[in-house]
């Protein structure tokens, strides 16, 4: 099994990359590379978009690289498991409105909002722990409890319009998603790969994770 963590020159690739490694290491779950090479993302049998920094620069590196249309063949064509994280995550959203409107993947049904929670002691960005609440069950949260904890970096959050495509949330004085999916497609606004022991589940979980 191989498992590609894309590189688009806007990702933080090496803690992602080496949390990755460490838990397919340890579930046997097969290889893990970091590529921007399309021939390695087309043989891939799973795929995980990593992102940091603003919504519109992210969107513009993807779309310009050469494994966008390999990606998109992968995951809607032939059903390949994906992982967006962070801003990986938000793109996968219909549009987003960080500095300007800019299209996402449109693959989960929301768009992408500055968040403005409703206690003006709590600042944005959204930085450090929160607690996890699981709004459905998915593979990726087995034997992860609900409440865990997760690491979150962000000031824009996701805005569902469909509530089925969430999976967990947290509170920030306003509902954030934390994770959503549908069909092969996961995301998540936290960094699994900081979020110690069940982050690091849930990588392992996506490793095995046969839809």
């Amino acid at each position: 099994m191989l498992t590609v963590i894309i590189d688009y020159d806007s990702g933080n690739l090496h803690s992602a990359s080496k949390a990755f490694e460490r838990m397919a290491q340890e579930t046997n779950a097969g290889e893990v590379r970091v590529s921007a090479d399309p021939a390695m993302v087309a043989k891939a049998d799973r795929l995980v978009l990593p992102g940091d920094g603003a919504f519109p620069a992210c969107r513009k590196a993807l779309a310009e690289s050469d494994v966008f249309e390999t990606m998109i063949e992968a995951v809607l064509e032939r059903g390949r498991p994906f992982f967006g994280i962070c801003v990986g995550m938000q793109m996968m959203a219909q549009k987003g409105f960080e500095y300007e409107a800019t299209s996402g993947l449109g693959w989960i049904d929301g768009e992408i909002h500055k968040i403005k929670p409703n206690e003006p002691a709590l600042k944005v960005p959204h930085m450090g722990w929160n607690n996890l609440s699981f709004d459905q069950p998915h593979p990726l949260l087995r034997n992860v409890p609900d409440g865990s904890h997760a690491y979150f970096v962000h000031s824009y959050h996701m805005e569902l319009n469909a509530p089925s495509q969430r999976i967990a949330c947290v509170d920030y004085g306003q509902p954030i998603s934390a994770i959503v999916g549908r069909d092969t497609m996961v995301g998540t606004q936290f960094h699994p790969e900081k979020s110690s022991s069940a982050g690091l589940q849930m990588i392992a979980n996506f490793l095995s994770w046969s839809p």
